[in-house]
């Protein structure tokens, strides 16, 4: 699973608040946090079938669940399932032995209590000897697990699709069953659905019944794995046909979208599976491997077995393709997840990131393997920086640990973004050959069966006699990362190198770092590895000359952060001549932090010069930070850059400076437009701001007329250009027009995104605003909150955090307690907690705005009679 799908909505305003600059971490755990452990286990459950009726209309599923159970010991009374909201209508327990057993001893009694199913056996089981559960029942209008998508008033194009979604432990919400992902079984669904719809489920397809008006589908499902994996997804597709080794490889995408579409989203799929079959040392296990594209999914993808649901936002158009990779990211992260979470299946939700950060660091593997080396490393940064914004702004905590309210809550950056980075550091200590030989031990020791985060390290040192658990002790069992401040000096008389390491976190880590030396002559380039283990340390290298350059964590394979305290010289070599990114990057951030023409000159020509597009990147956000005319003037030599990315980090930087000249720069970019979509939703959005800061007399009513327009005419993919000029609008606070805008994008007949993005800007526009349009925009948010839909209870509670007033806390509160989604009752009990130290950090400010502002409006009615009595006065 992938949770990039809503991680979007947290980073627009929810935690990009202060960071708050104490050691201290805000703690992971909330009110209510409580140990969870798998449920004692009755037996092994061995199969599970499912006979099911759909009818759309009424959004409701009925049928018959039937479970083989094969009981662990003697004297077994009755079993408890986990069944929420549905409509339980009997239960018959069958004894496998019996040729012929007897209907009236089957029946057996039950209790239901809305959440467990607790079923009474009419004779105790005996070890080993197989039952056969049999639960009639319905899912009637569910609020989880099955999601039915139909056209509605204000939506009459939205296609007519069903689909489900089990992880974390939301299987329950549609059939009975022991919902946990310790129990591993073979499963088959088979479904009546209306003629025109096609069925897409686990495992093969066995048969399609046709009959008059409907179509009865046969999936079997023959390799074992958890109820939370079992899937469904009902739809009228366009069915795209590929195949590796003989397997068909399908995808399926709306009839709205083209078959073009889908291949240029996932036609890669079959080269990504030979490459993670080779990389993990297994064949892809399973009968076929389809994809398939659904509306409102509340998440990025899910990983079904063998048969993989993504959000429909990620089918791209030949524009997105141009400077888009995350689909193609994301196409990968689920494949790799039909090892690692399908295959080899964790056993208890606190081990999640041994799945979740194996796949994310697919994703680096197949970035690496496409598009080289150094687009690897920029995109493990990304990475690193991802979790690294978790642990500052939000919590830190272990990356496996038992204590939580919701499994759902370990879903975050610390499991995907920090697992990636732990395996890429497993990589590294072990090196290559090692590494895979660990990894191809671990996925064949472990194939089809449940494991926890010690299978892992077993695995790694029964294939390499290494010992790598002082790496897990540091960075999975506990939370944090090593913060390093390096400083350099060079001893000409005895031509030493001194190195000076020191960790300013709190709590120390261990860990043998190489250290490189650069020199003209690239071949005689050095590296030592030492032990950083201690608050401060130096170290001496001897070296011939002098180097040009020096690389700490050479190649940048720990996760950790640093601050580097070299001289100019030294810094402009590593920017020029390092051949790692991500050491130049360093080079370029500390660089900007020494400031001065010396610096700007070299940022400035590296602009220019350098190779590598992220690098560029960085080199532009750095530049922007320097406040010099001359640091501004090379900054715009970017604006041509071939590199969309580059492109839109100049036009970020430029907008850091609030002057005419970089709305001036911008507008083009907005009246012309770009071949990238994000680039121009960008100059839409900083238009806004520069707007706000510039002449208020002048450019804000301009700027608003501009974006009107956008509005107007820019419709398009995922509405990225549009929702640009939405979050400009929300900047330009003192119009009341840019926020009469805003609030129409929220009706409920707006496109989705546009509408999601339009919601979320009332956040930006509320935030330190006059008391009357604070009212306006939580009245309308408190409508919009009663809405059940996922993605817009998301959105909701990001506006609602940033809007610094006491009426915001009451609608989250109301939200909080309401949603059935896990997800939005933390970031809702979150963004409690972050409006309440708004409020009282900054309501002296917000009083004095408010009286400003009164004095403003004062001033203005003065000035009004004033005018109309000089007015009369006039002959």
């Amino acid at each position: 699973m992938t949770r990039k799908s809503w991680d979007s909505y947290l980073e627009l305003g929810f935690w990009d608040g202060e960071s708050d600059k104490s050691k201290k971490h805000k703690s992971f755990q909330l009110p209510g946090a409580k140990p969870h452990y798998n449920p004692d286990r009755p037996g092994q459950v061995e199969h599970i079938a499912l006979d099911l009726v759909l009818d759309i209309s009424q959004q409701t599923i009925t049928g018959t669940t039937k479970i083989r159970l094969r009981p662990v010991r003697d004297g077994i009374k009755d079993l408890i399932l986990d069944a929420v909201n549905l409509r339980i209508d009997s239960v018959a327990v069958t004894d496998q032995i019996e040729a012929k057993p007897d209907p009236d001893k089957t029946k057996s009694k039950f209790d239901y209590d809305g959440e467990f199913l607790k079923i009474y056996l009419n004779e105790p089981t005996k070890a080993n000897v197989p039952l056969e559960i049999a639960i009639a029942y319905a899912a009637v209008q569910p609020q989880r697990g099955i999601y039915f998508v139909q056209p509605t008033e204000h939506q009459p194009n939205k296609p007519t699709q069903v689909w489900t979604q089990g992880e974390d432990e939301d299987s329950r919400y549609w059939f009975p069953c022991f919902d946990y992902p310790g129990q591993l079984a073979t499963s088959e669904i088979r479904i009546r659905v209306p003629k025109e719809f096609n069925v897409i489920s686990n495992g093969e397809l066995i048969e399609v019944k046709e009959q008059k008006k409907e179509k009865i589908y046969h999936w079997y499902q023959k390799e074992v794995h958890p109820s939370y994996l079992m899937t469904l997804a009902i739809g009228d597709f366009v069915e795209v046909k590929d195949e590796w080794k003989g397997k068909p490889v399908t995808y399926y995408v709306d009839k709205s979208r083209t078959a073009d579409e889908a291949i240029l989203t996932m036609g890669k799929t079959p080269r990504m599976i030979e490459f993670f079959s080779e990389k993990y040392g297994y064949d892809y296990a399973f009968p076929k491997y389809a994809q398939v594209c659904v509306a409102d999914f509340i998440f990025g993808g899910m990983e079904n077995t063998s048969a993989t649901l993504l959000t429909d936002r990620c089918v791209l158009d030949q524009r997105a393709a141009l400077d888009n990779r995350s689909s193609e990211s994301l196409v990968a992260h689920e494949l790799a997840h039909q090892w690692f979470g399908d295959l080899v299946v964790i056993k208890h939700w606190s081990h999640a990131w041994v799945k979740e950060g194996a796949a994310t660091y697919a994703e680096v593997l197949w970035t690496d393997h496409e598009y080289g080396a150094e687009d690897a490393a920029y995109y493990r940064l990304g990475e690193a920086r991802s979790y690294l914004a978790e642990d500052r702004d939000r919590y830190r905590r272990p990356m496996v640990t038992h204590v939580y309210r919701e499994a759902i809550e370990l879903y975050d950056r610390h499991i995907y973004e920090k697992g990636g980075c732990v395996y890429h550091m497993l990589r590294t200590e072990l090196g290559d050959e090692l590494f895979w030989k660990a990894i191809h031990h671990f996925v064949r020791t472990n194939a089809h069966k449940t494991v926890e985060t010690i299978d892992l390290l077993r695995a790694i040192e029964e294939a390499t006699g290494r010992n790598i658990l002082f790496l897990f002790d540091q960075y999975v069992f506990r939370g944090g990362h090593p913060e390093y401040k390096v400083g350099y000096s060079w001893d000409s008389d005895n031509n030493l190198a001194k190195v000076t390491v020191s960790q300013t976190q709190d709590e120390l880590f261990d860990l043998k770092i190489p250290i490189g030396f650069g020199f003209e002559d690239v071949a005689e380039s050095q590296v030592f590895k030492v032990r950083v283990f201690e608050k401060e340390q130096s170290f001496y290298f001897p070296l011939k000359t002098k180097p040009k350059y020096i690389s700490f964590d050479q190649g940048n394979h720990y996760l950790k952060q640093v601050t580097l305290d070299y001289g100019v010289a030294e810094l402009k070599a590593g920017l020029q001549s390092d051949p790692d990114p991500l050491a130049r990057i360093q080079a370029a951030e500390a660089l900007a932090k020494k400031g001065g023409l010396e610096a700007v000159k070299a940022l400035g020509q590296a602009l220019i010069d350098e190779r590598f597009w992220g690098v560029r990147v960085e080199i532009a956000e750095n530049l922007a930070s320097i406040k010099l005319d001359q640091a501004f003037e090379a900054l715009a030599k970017g604006l041509e850059d071939p590199n969309a990315k580059v492109r839109n980090a100049v036009l970020s930087g430029l907008a850091q400076n609030k002057v005419q000249k970089s709305l001036d720069l911008i507008k083009p970019f907005i009246k012309k437009g770009d071949p990238s979509y994000t680039v121009e939703a960008t100059a839409a959005r900083l238009s806004g701001e520069l707007a706000a800061a510039l002449s208020h007399e002048r450019e804000p009513s301009k700027v608003v007329k501009l974006l009107q327009t956008v509005l107007k005419e820019r419709a398009g993919w995922n509405e990225v250009v549009r929702s640009g000029a939405i979050a400009g609008l929300a900047k330009i606070k003192e119009s009341d027009e840019a926020l009469e805008t805003i609030l129409k994008y929220t009706e409920p007949d707006v496109p989705q995104p546009l509408r999601l993005a339009s919601i979320r800007a009332l956040g930006a526009m509320g935030k330190s605003q006059t008391k009357p349009k604070t009212e306006k925009i939580l009245n309308r948010l408190q409508v919009i909150s009663q809405e059940t839909f996922f993605l817009t209870q998301m959105a909701v509670v990001g506006a609602l955090g940033q809007i610094d007033s006491a009426g915001a806390i009451g609608v989250l509160r109301s939200l909080s307690d309401s949603t059935p989604d896990g997800r939005v009752r933390r970031v809702a009990d979150e963004a409690i907690q972050r409006v309440q130290k708004a409020i009282g950090k900054d309501a002296g400010l917000k009083q004095l705005r408010e009286e400003l502002d009164q004095l403003r409006k004062d001033n203005q009615s003065l000035k009004s009679r004033l005018e109309a009595i000089e007015a009369k006065s006039k002959p």
